[in-house]
């Protein structure tokens, strides 16, 4: 982690024990203080067998799991990281001893909780089980096991790797928890009657009024670096699929988190950033806290065991999701001058209203501040001036009140080339994606792209929602749902990092423009409509209701077409979704307004090459789906006369949706002078079309195709060389090998 953006008290603590050395992380160790001791909390043995991984806190040598959970009933073994876990079905009515002996004894580890400590992460052996032994982790939990997961690993942003991916559907989602490098030192009840929960003591004190867990204290300053474990270390920033249980701050919408619970079947997950397993020395006996913070400690694991007896009893309360509030940040357009910064910071607008946004790397006009507002679903967009084209800038988005209980948003990017400079160009461009950890994120990342081009079904905004018969959803139900999903999706570990590190552009297909195959006729169009405005921050979005100009603000308006030009290479994200009629006679495609816009645009371009991008396919699906520009095909014509008819050089086609790859020439015999390509790239989730559904015959012009999951386009535009101008498209899985490509088209195959 880069130290330099944090002040000395945020600074990461492993590189704190660093800094200071091994002889003042002993001197800090000494500063024991007396506790109530273990003995004191010996609870009624359980039957029931915990497997651990611990790890003593380097900078206070404390540690403690294996006592507190010896303590409330568990017999207990440390994990072994290169053997799988098995669910135990029952309880042993042998003494604990040797029921820690049996547990192991079939080559196996037969246990009903797995339970990591705080800063477990940090190890090697917590790194091999959880990637030599994840399938049998889940299955673990799958059959009713226990996981608490305390771990944190010191990596601020990272994802807790082994949560479940569940097969694909619109209506579910994989769930996640991330962390962040937010600390805290207050703990509130979110579920106050969960039976984790219910049992810790609430604080009546003026000073920590509403709290739990307030019984921890602050060790010795040192060299200016305050010292402490704090209570909560890499705060829960967020998750999908899980239930708060603790927050950092009060209030029901549980960002940051400091404990968090999901379902897998018959068992649970529960992942914290609680350190409150460090109360003892490292004999396991000697209390290194204060005894209320010893006796919140042995609380919490005492109502662990009566937890774990639940879960095995189908007893434990069901879990309803807790919506994760925070998303963002993520860099919008930015072209030679001007970019657009987008968040939701996810705390109390009531509380912290109003946020700034600083850019830093070269000449800038900050933006002004914003005020958070239920109308945009409390995100934030900066329009930031004045910058110097082909510059890297940095920004941080941080509350205006003091003291807000807010995780630092940052982000950078690097603004585009003078557009008639000699230079090259690399744009990443995908379809199709589903809101959980892909590995094909960080790839477009490492393959160079400086920006990226979300072609549609990013996300899948109508997960949970059914159009097809019976009642149909409420408009309060549609906004409620499609935003928690554009918000899951833009937090997802690796979304997340991308959105924030380059300039993206987003068109929609049918699945986050509504309704599967729905075109113009679309009764909830507006909302979804609302709901993408909201959640990115292209240029411009469509047309106002009177017709006359470019939506560049978030209000009311029609469609969400716009432009955007990087170097030699002008993008046109084409919608073809809220204008159209396939009832239609003659068929509508892009309406009148959008039509004329894209004419104009194209006959005035001078960029060397030319996007016409859409979600939907240019070609004929031929399946049981019509949603294709060949549905609307005297439309598709009309534009390719128009590129003839004005020699307009250098365009080819983009489109996504089909779950599928492809390279195609001249489909549709579009005589504009020269070959017309067709790039498709589907899809970027795992599920290619013969998983989701039939997508026709060939079509007549296919030049390649692959059928590969996770799966994004490199498009290289470059004038840098005395050579010849070229476009360079190639398609790179997950593990970053070439599945097509590279196709090169020159200048003189495009026209020139």
């Amino acid at each position: 982690m880069d130290d330099s953006s944090h002040t000395p008290s945020e600074i990461s603590r492993r590189r704190v024990v660093q800094l200071l050395g091994a002889g003042a992380v002993m001197a800090t160790a000494g500063t024991t203080m007396t506790g109530t001791t273990a003995a004191a909390h010996s609870g009624a043995w359980s039957g029931l067998v915990a497997a651990v991984l611990d790890e003593t806190d380097a900078e206070t040598n404390a540690r403690g799991l294996r006592t507190l959970l010896e303590n409330a009933g568990f017999a207990v073994i440390t994990l072994n990281p290169n053997q799988g876990v098995r669910y135990q079905a029952a309880p042993s009515p042998q003494p604990p001893a040797v029921a820690a002996v049996a547990a192991t004894a079939n080559g196996v580890q037969e246990v009903a909780l797995v339970a990591f400590g705080s800063f477990a992460g940090t190890l090697s052996s917590y790194s091999t089980f959880e990637t030599g032994q994840r399938a049998s982790l889940q299955d673990f939990v799958k059959a009713g096991g226990v996981v608490l997961d305390l771990a944190q690993p010191d990596r601020p942003g990272s994802g807790v790797p082994y949560l479940p991916v569940f097969d694909y559907q619109y209506d579910a989602v994989p769930m996640h928890a991330v962390r962040t490098d937010y600390d805290s030192n207050t703990i509130y009840p979110v579920d106050t009657n969960h039976p984790l929960v219910k049992p810790l003591a609430v604080s009546t004190a003026a000073a920590t009024s509403g709290q739990v867990l307030t019984g921890r204290r602050t060790r010795r300053s040192d060299g200016g670096y305050e010292k402490k474990l704090w209570t909560s270390w890499e705060s829960l920033g967020a998750w999908a699929e899980m239930r708060v249980l603790l927050s950092c701050v009060p209030g029901t919408t549980g960002f940051p988190a400091a404990l968090v619970e999901g379902r897998h079947e018959k068992g649970r997950y529960l992942v914290s950033s609680l350190t409150i397993d460090k109360c003892y020395a490292a004999d396991g006996t000697t209390p290194v806290e204060s005894a209320a913070a010893v006796e919140d400690s042995h609380t919490f694991f005492n109502a662990l065991t009566g937890y774990v007896q639940k879960v095995r009893a189908s007893s434990a309360p069901g879990v309803s999701t807790t919506p994760s509030p925070k998303a963002g940040p993520l860099v919008g357009d930015v072209d030679e001058t001007t970019a657009r910064i987008w968040a939701r910071p996810g705390v109390n607008r009531t509380a912290y209203p109003t946020w700034k946004c600083q850019v830093s790397g070269g000449a800038v006009n900050q933006p002004a501040d914003r005020t958070v507002t239920a109308a945009n679903d409390e995100t934030v967009l900066f329009d930031v001036t004045g910058l110097t084209p082909d510059t890297d800038y940095t920004f941080t988005i941080t509350c205006t009140t003091p003291d807000a209980p807010s995780v630092p948003l940052t982000g950078k990017f690097r603004t585009a080339p003078v557009a008639t400079a000699a230079t090259k160009v690399t744009l990443g461009v995908g379809s199709c994606a589903h809101s959980i950890s892909n590995p094909v994120w960080a790839r477009i990342i490492e393959n160079g792209c400086e920006g990226f081009v979300m072609l549609g079904d990013t996300p899948y905004a109508d997960r949970g929602l059914s159009f097809k018969g019976g009642t149909p959803p409420t408009d309060t139900e549609v906004l409620t749902k499609a935003r928690r999903t554009h918000r899951e999706f833009l937090a997802a570990p690796g979304i997340d990092n991308l959105v924030r590190s380059m300039p993206v552009w987003g068109t929609w297909d049918d699945h986050d423009y509504g309704a599967n195959g729905s075109d113009g006729t679309f009764v909830k169009k507006d909302l979804f409509r609302q709901v993408f405005v909201d959640y990115r921050a292209n240029a411009s979005f469509g047309h106002a209701t009177n017709g006359t100009q470019a939506v560049t603000g978030r209000g009311p308006g029609e469609g969400i077409y716009t432009s955007f030009r990087r170097g030699p290479v002008e993008v046109f994200l084409i919608d073809p979704r809220w204008f159209s009629n396939s009832g239609s006679n003659p068929r509508v495609c892009m309406g009148s307004v959008q039509k004329d816009w894209l004419f104009g645009k194209l006959k005035a371009s001078t960029a060397k090459f030319k996007v016409l991008a859409s979600g939907m396919t240019w070609y004929d699906k031929a399946g049981p789906e019509s949603d294709d520009w060949f549905t609307y095909q005297a439309e598709r014509a009309e534009l390719f006369k128009h590129i003839r008819d004005n020699n307009i050089k250098g365009c080819v086609l983009l489109s996504g949706d089909i779950h599928v790859s492809r390279t195609l020439k001249n489909h549709g015999d579009p005589n504009v002078g020269y070959d017309l390509w067709e790039f498709v790239v589907s899809p970027l989730h795992d599920k290619t079309a013969a998983d989701v559904h039939h997508v026709g015959t060939p079509p007549v012009g296919l030049v390649d195709k692959v059928a590969e999951p996770r799966t994004f386009l490199k498009l290289e535009a470059d004038t840098s060389t005395a050579t010849q101008a070229k476009l360079t498209a190639t398609w790179i899985n997950a593990a970053g090998k070439a599945v097509i490509g590279p196709l090169v088209l020159t200048a003189a195959q495009l026209g020139y």
